[in-house]
Parts: C-alpha cells; structure tokens; sequence
C-alpha cells in the first residue's frame, strides 16, 4: 500500500436518498484547502445517490470513494463501516458529516485545525457557547437541547454537544475503541462514540459552529431514534468501557 502524507484527511459522509445534495457538497468539500478525500457510504438509495457519486469517480478518481450497502442498516453500522476502511487505508484524520449541508463543509478546517493543535477528537458544538442552530423549531431544539443536557448528567462527561454528528477523529481514537461493542444504531451512536473516547482518556475539544436545518431532501430524525439513545444511555453508564486489543 503506498505510504500516505501523515495529515491525510478522509471525510464519511453517510447517504440515503440524497440525489439533491450529493453532488452540491463533494464539488464544495473538494474546493477546500487541505485536500480533504471523501467516503459516501450509501444505503441503497432508491433514488440514484450512488449513481451520482459513481459518476463523479471518473472526476475525483483519487479522492473520492464509495461504500454501497443493500438498504437502510442504521447511521452507526454505516460510520462504522466508514472508519473501518479508512483504517486500513491509513488516513490520520477522519471526519463526520452529513450530507445535507446542515454542517457548513468550511468548518471542516477548524475541526482539523483543533486536532492539528492537541485534541484527539474535535466536535463541532452546537451548544458549547449558547445554542449555536438555525431554522429549528422551539421544540426540536428543546428536544436536542435537552438530550444533550441528559446525557451529561447520566454519564458524567464533560461534552456540551453529545449527540453531534460533525466529528474529527485523529486514526489512534478510532483504533483504540472497540468498534465491535459500539450497539447503538441512530443518533445514540453519537454519544456511545464519544462516551468511549472519553472514559479512555482521550482530549476533546468543542468547536462552536453554526447548525443549519437541512434546505432539500428529507430529515431521518424519528422518535424510535431518540428513544434508542434515551435507553442506551442508561445501559452504557453501567457498561465497562474496555479498549480494543
């Protein structure tokens, strides 16, 4: 395998039915500075995602790849499977994003710079200074709010923004963490992540951003998402964080 520059970047970007987006955020994530590669790990999108980023292979043919999965096996199994591959094709830091530009693709420089400068995972916070969301309801921010609030109580971590889903992983946190004891599926994927990472030591940072809800396509959230994570939580404050070997 060829050796890599040691601050290769790779950004997962898990898919299901994102044809109005796809295309609009790799071109943009391309253009930033740092070369930042991408991952799409595509569900079976019914309505040609993967078509799209297959087609822009044959443009990005060093830089851009794709993961396609038989249907809808849950936000967790998909950045699994994400991080997983880029271990082993050894990129040093590995980011989180959604596809739908509710995550500004120019932060993804800030997340790497907090990295770049100490931490071992950087998150882009909604909540570490204020509530940083824009375009919410009163009550989908109460709700995330409140989450969020929850899971620090029970858990004891010091994280504003538990339940975020714009992360940069240095490769040493993901290889530490048992991803074979990872059980969340949905959104409880995002605090058992960074639950692990922090009962095995490793510096996190909060860097503030701004959330926008997503313009095009349609939003995966669901109340069977936010009763997994309520759930989870309970369970993984008793379960023993053990790294993986």
């Amino acid at each position: 395998m060829q050796e890599m520059p040691i601050d290769k970047k790779i950004v997962i970007i898990p898919t299901y039915n994102e044809r109005e987006n796809i295309e609009k955020m790799i071109r943009k994530v391309r253009s930033l500075e740092g070369n930042f590669h991408l991952l799409i790990v595509d569900d079976g999108s019914p309505d040609g995602t993967a078509d799209i980023v297959r087609k822009l292979q044959t443009e990005f043919s060093d830089s851009l790849f794709l993961i396609e999965r038989s249907g809808k096996l849950g936000l967790g199994t998909a950045y699994i499977a994400g991080f997983r591959w880029c271990i082993e094709h050894q990129y040093e830091y590995i980011f989180e994003m959604d596809a739908d530009f509710s995550h500004n693709p120019d932060d993804l420089i800030r997340l790497y710079t907090a990295c770049k400068e100490g931490a071992d995972l950087s998150i882009g916070s909604r909540y570490c200074r204020g509530i940083g969301v824009r375009d919410w309801p009163i009550g989908r921010i109460l709700m995330s709010y409140g989450a969020s609030f929850y899971v620090r109580g029970v858990l004891n971590i010091k994280v504003y923004d538990t339940t975020a889903g714009f992360v940069c992983y240095k490769r040493k946190v993901l290889e530490t963490i048992n991803l074979d004891e990872i059980r969340m599926k949905g959104y409880g994927f995002q605090i058992e992540m960074k639950y692990n990472a922090y009962k095995l030591g490793f510096k996190t940072e909060e860097v503030p951003i701004i959330f926008t809800d997503r313009q095009e396509g349609v939003s995966k959230m669901s109340s069977s998402i936010f009763g997994e994570a309520f759930w989870g939580v309970l369970k993984l404050r008793f379960r023993k964080i053990r790294p993986n070997h």
